[in-house]
């Protein structure tokens, strides 16, 4: 019997939000999308553990990992971003970027030593550190 393909799709590239889905042959199985201003870092996680625990699923059953890449700030496309290239490399699964329609953005796949990754593609420098 084929195991069947389970994805997690991450997308925090807005500053205030999260949404997650679980996806497989194509079709969404699950989507939660909240509120979290400035704490997208402190609930991705917990979120993620708790949509996978809410469908019957274990982190150890993804076979990928989704992550918008582009359209956001700095800030928070970095916490998708590291998140989903931590998980994929944890779990030895594929990590791929997409942009807002979930279509795949192969320019910012990158591969390396049998490892995949994402980079994130910023639409404007950060401005951590600039005068006011």
């Amino acid at each position: 019997m084929k195991k069947t393909e389970l994805i997690l799709s991450i997308d925090t590239a807005s500053q205030s939000e999260i949404i997650l889905m679980l996806k497989s042959g194509g079709k969404t199985l699950a989507k939660k999308k909240f509120l979290a201003p400035k704490k997208q870092a402190e609930k991705l996680l917990p979120a993620i553990e708790k949509m996978l625990v809410k469908n019957w699923f274990q982190l150890k059953e993804l076979s990928g990992i989704e992550v918008v890449n582009r359209g956001g700030t700095f800030t928070s496309l970095r916490i998708g971003v590291i998140t989903a290239n931590a998980l994929a490399f944890s779990l030895g699964v594929p990590v791929v970027a997409i942009d807002k329609d979930g279509v795949i953005v192969p320019e910012d796949i990158k591969k390396a030593q049998g490892l995949t990754i994402v980079a994130p593609h910023y639409d404007a420098e950060p401005n951590i550190g600039k005068k006011k």
